[in-house]
């Protein structure tokens, strides 16, 4: 049997006694495919990746070593988190790399979208080629590869952060455990196994990051009102009981300034641009009306606690004719 096909009688698992059957099925697999060898994971922080680690660290324990690569596009607390909880929490076997500079130098003066994308990209690949050949000993990749991921590749799948690396680098095969799950299985999943709920249930997260949220040209400045206001925005949507309401909410803080006030000056400052979307397949997106105490909270906060910002915007448009991202 094709083993990258779905089984027609594979139950749905969404329930904790079906996640715990997966868990201890998958656990048993891998060990049987791993032994005593040592797998290589590219752990982002994301939903898939974040379940792949804590099921391979209850399967193999330290046989698992994950590298986090800090890119500088990540939004507020993201790194802080992957460390605390898997090497904090989970003790598991983490290369942490801070590769801020790097990445930013690199896309110093780039205004083109594709090319920010493909820099982003193709540095992370360098990056992880580096660190992977600094160990010693590494037999097996593991990848977050989902079911719908196998679906739109016809059963060949590279995954996005480490596809492309180099031939001399070189494994005996690959650790797919979550390959035959959808998302919403994953995530009870990832439930199942303990990790927080504000990763398991992580919102869509571009690969270039905040790359594509600062658009045109990143400089260090804007980057950083665009991680406070989305950070603001984040909280204030929690504390309004939106969170689970809305599927995708960000900031956008874009590559132009516009005249403002500040303690009786005339100064030149960015808009912050709220983009708040719904969608079931994100092949198309509404915007909701968002109770207006709640924006202009939002605003207040924004306006008062973001160095260099003199307006906050709500993005009205649908899919079409906008796309969910910016860039």
């Amino acid at each position: 049997m094709d083993s990258n096909k779905r089984p027609d009688n594979m139950k749905r698992i969404n329930t904790p006694e079906l996640a715990a059957a997966f868990i201890d099925e998958q656990v048993a697999a891998v060990r049987a495919q791993v032994g005593s060898k040592k797998v290589l994971l590219a752990l982002s922080g994301g939903v898939d990746s974040s379940v792949v680690a804590a099921l391979l660290i209850k399967a193999i324990g330290k046989q698992l070593v994950c590298v986090h690569v800090n890119h500088g596009l990540m939004r507020k607390g993201e790194s802080e988190d992957v460390v605390e909880v898997f090497r904090n929490q989970l003790d598991a076997n983490l290369v942490y790399i801070d590769a801020t500079d790097r990445f930013l130098d690199k896309l110093e003066g780039v205004f083109d979208p594709e090319t920010k994308r493909k820099i982003i990209g193709g540095e992370f690949v360098r990056v992880f080629e580096e660190e992977a050949r600094k160990l010693e000993g590494i037999s097996f990749l593991a990848q977050g590869t989902i079911y719908p991921d196998i679906l739109e590749s016809d059963g060949v799948k590279a995954h996005h952060n480490v596809g492309g690396l180099p031939d001399d680098i070189q494994f005996e095969g690959l650790v797919e455990p979550i390959k035959l799950l959808y998302k919403d299985e994953v995530r009870v999943v990832g439930k199942a196994l303990g990790l927080p709920a504000a990763m398991v249930d992580r919102q869509p997260f571009p690969g270039p990051g905040l790359g594509v949220r600062c658009t045109g040209a990143i400089t260090r400045d804007r980057l950083h009102a665009l991680r406070e206001s989305d950070a603001i925005l984040r909280e204030e949507f929690n504390k309004a009981g939106l969170t689970d309401k809305v599927w995708q909410f960000f900031t956008v803080v874009p590559d132009f300034r516009s005249t403002g006030v500040r303690e009786g000056k005339r100064v030149f400052d960015w808009p912050v641009i709220i983009r708040a979307v719904n969608t079931v397949d994100a092949m198309s997106a509404t915007v909701p009306e968002l109770d207006w105490a709640v924006l202009k909270k939002i605003t207040d906060r924004i306006l008062a606690e973001v160095p260099g910002v003199c307006r906050v915007l709500y993005d009205l448009s649908p899919k079409a004719p906008a796309t969910i991202e910016w860039e």
